[in-house]
């Protein structure tokens, strides 16, 4: 079976260092994109089965935009999306409990910053689809 594909979209360098290193120590091949542009490129010439995406890059709401983006394409939107964020951290506001709203935050799963491997991991099995 080929190795699951993981986008990860988040401007943090070394975050995605650290990211990329957890889940190709665990079979899965990785992509990476540092903005949002570049990150609905590769969505669409990659073809990720699973997006692991930042909220604050360019700007406060980049990681928000794109995944409405996303999922109000029929060819993208059964794209699963994690949202990593810290946005909580930096404006007070929680997010979370808004995870999943179609219209507000269409993602599937949302995790704050900083995570461990484990919680990470434990995530993304749970979101990504199984190939069988």
């Amino acid at each position: 079976m080929e190795n699951m594909k993981i986008l990860i979209v988040d401007d943090d360098v070394d975050l995605t260092k650290a990211i990329r290193a957890t889940l190709e120590s665990n079979q899965y091949t990785v992509v990476t994109a540092a903005d949002r542009a570049t990150g609905m490129e590769r969505v669409k010439s990659e073809r990720p089965d699973l997006l692991i995406l930042d909220v604050m890059m360019g700007t406060w709401h980049d990681g928000f935009e794109m995944s409405r983006e996303i999922k109000s394409d029929p060819q993208l939107k059964d794209i699963p999306i994690l949202m990593l964020t810290s946005i909580e951290d930096k404006t007070g506001i929680e997010f979370k409990s808004t995870a999943g709203d179609p219209k507000w935050l269409p993602v599937d799963g949302f995790l704050d910053k900083p995570v461990e491997p484990d919680v990470l991991l434990a995530e993304v099995k749970k979101l990504l689809p199984s190939k069988a």
